[in-house]
């Protein structure tokens, strides 16, 4: 059974000497889905002592990060999530300081310092902005994750440099690390690490090991006895189990489900009549399907006969559906609802009628570049949606876009799709082989280089070269490459050559030749920056991607070049022998 990620908590928080407590924290554990999916949040906030709002400052951090950060994708990394709403808290709290009567007097106004620890999978994350601190126990003393942020001017006059709601924006410290059973992690505020000493600290939880908040509580009526004049909260987390990472904690319970044998034509299958078979390969059958309840038309998707006993790929082949679900785009594939319970492993997504890509290039050989772009306009705009909620296709190619008989296209195929917050929880699926189709994937992949959404760039640059050329930018040496050196030997076959100028097939122009030698350039880093880039590029002329700017001669047309240098040399030597 796949252990999941647990916790003990003890926490405390004294208003001390103090008429007011402005300090805050809070912790928020949640079970099922969400806990493998965004894992355990701890937050502690503290108000600075000179402004009379700061508690409602470190009170909206804290709240507002414990709600919102649950609420962002699935998809997404903790980093991202938790940096998003970190920075929207800064935001709202500067903003409230500018529209009150203390405009331009930061001490007065809603500034708290903040720090998080967020633990997902076998990883903790910590966000740190100001002086609280997060502190790790290693045998009898304390080892301190984060730094504070105080500019120290002398032995009795120090200030916070960096809080939330000091400026328009703020720079969050970030960490990551591995836990394992039985870490114990520590958020304080300066009123407890201040007057307290760490081994009494780690003492006295060692002395409380299943009353975690009567150690808590210890500890800050010490430190106040020992003279804290400041608020006192502390919070102690101790792990008590870890997750193996295993992908099924992502997708439910269904991959402990039977998968259906081979479906046959008339048959009714959990609710859906089946009319034909669409598609079949040594990965998938899909069938053309329609809901009994609804007659909706919908495609239906059962595991392969070969792979159905590969509980790998039966976890992947669900969590197809568990991302279509997550993305709405008019140029994704759609995942149907489900309205009933399963007894079988399958999918089910919007049927779309119309033709692949590759069938597509086969009708129209010679397409003219205005077609080209409207429908490599449209690939874009869903692989930008892919790309917003952190996830990479990874395996986009013709046989994988559908254009609809309106004209409308769409990605399909999402059993290759990396998804980054799957990734954090499940590290071990990021260690397979090219999932995607060789022809088409991005030449890092076969180095062993972390893919980014450059990668999806140059599949899709591909795709493009070859609806324009009928041919691939680099043919079949992408698949031999294993290492940087045979990276920096790939040479780009000009569009202009793979073309044949015909009277029905005019030359394509340099400009685009040039856009679509960025677009798939072996080195990820010198490709576009953006897809809007290079959309922009195959539309207007970039001087800057002619070849003359770019190319030498040599490479641009070698034939050509050789010729020349050929007449050159029979030019010198008609010369020598005449003189």
């Amino acid at each position: 059974m796949t252990n999941q990620l647990s916790i003990s908590i003890g926490q405390s928080s004294l208003k001390g000497t103090k008429e007011i407590n402005q300090d805050f924290h809070g912790a928020l554990l949640p079970t099922g889905l969400i806990l493998t999916s965004k894992g355990i949040a701890v937050a502690i906030a503290d108000g600075i002592s000179s402004s009379s709002v700061s508690q409602i400052a470190a009170e909206s951090a804290v709240k507002s990060f414990l709600t919102d950060y649950f609420c962002t994708p699935d998809t997404w990394t903790v980093k991202t999530s938790a940096q998003r709403v970190i920075t929207a808290t800064n935001s709202w709290a500067y903003a409230q300081t500018k529209r009150s009567q203390h405009a331009y007097d930061m001490n007065k106004g809603y500034v708290s310092t903040f720090s998080a620890l967020i633990l997902k999978g076998s990883c903790a994350h910590i966000f740190h902005v100001g002086d609280s601190r997060i502190y790790r126990v290693c045998g009898d003393g304390l080892e301190q994750l984060t730094t504070d942020h105080r500019l120290i001017l002398s032995a009795s006059e120090n200030y916070l440099n960096r809080a939330i709601g000091m400026a328009p924006n703020v720079e969050i410290d970030y960490r990551q690390l591995r836990i394992s059973k039985a870490d114990i992690f520590i958020l304080a505020t300066d009123g407890v690490y201040e007057h307290i000493d760490k081994s009494f600290i780690t003492k006295t939880i060692a002395e409380n090991p299943n009353s975690l908040d009567n150690a808590a509580n210890i500890i800050a009526h010490t430190a106040l006895a020992q003279g804290s004049t400041d608020n006192l909260t502390i919070q102690i987390v101790k792990i008590e189990s870890v997750p193996n990472g295993d992908l099924a904690e992502f997708i439910d319970t269904n991959h402990t489900l039977p998968a259906p044998q081979l479906l046959q034509s008339g048959q009714e299958f959990e609710g859906y009549k089946i009319i034909r078979q669409l598609h079949a390969n040594h990965r998938s059958h899909i069938y053309l399907a329609q809901d009994i309840e609804t007659s909706e038309k919908v495609a239906l998707k059962i595991p392969s006969m070969d792979l159905r006993e590969d509980q790998a790929y039966i976890k992947r082949f669900l969590l197809e559906e568990w991302i279509a679900q997550r993305i709405t785009n008019t140029h994704v594939l759609k995942a149907a609802k489900k309205s009933r319970k399963r007894n079988f492993v399958y999918v089910v997504n919007e049927y779309i009628q119309g033709q692949t890509l590759a069938q597509w290039m086969i009708d129209n050989p010679k397409p003219d570049l205005e077609s080209v772009r409207l429908i490599i306009e449209q690939i874009a705009k869903g692989l930008r949606a892919f790309h917003r909620k952190e996830m990479l296709h990874q395996d986009l190619r013709p046989e994988n876009i559908l254009i609809d008989q309106q004209g409308t296209v769409k990605i399909i195929d999402f059993g290759s799709t990396r998804v980054a917050g799957v990734i954090e929880a499940s590290p071990q699926q990021d260690h397979e082989q090219v999932l995607g189709t060789l022809q088409y994937a991005a030449p890092e992949y076969f180095i062993g280089e972390p893919p980014s959404r450059r990668s999806d760039f140059y599949s899709l640059g591909v795709i493009a070269y070859q609806m324009m050329t009928g041919k691939l930018p680099y043919g079949p040496q992408v698949s031999r490459i294993k290492t940087k050196a045979h990276l920096r030997k790939l040479r780009y076959t000009s569009a202009q050559i793979s073309r044949p100028q015909t009277s029905d097939w005019p030359q394509i122009p340099d400009w685009i030749d040039g856009a679509l030698r960025k677009m798939t350039h072996p080195n990820q880093y010198e490709r576009h920056e953006t897809m809007t880039e290079f959309i922009a590029d195959l539309r207007t002329p970039n001087p800057n991607l002619t070849k003359s700017s770019q190319t030498p001669l040599a490479e641009q047309n070698p034939i050509l070049f050789w010729q020349g240098i050929s007449f050159i040399l029979a030019i010198i030597i008609i010369w020598l022998l005449f003189n």
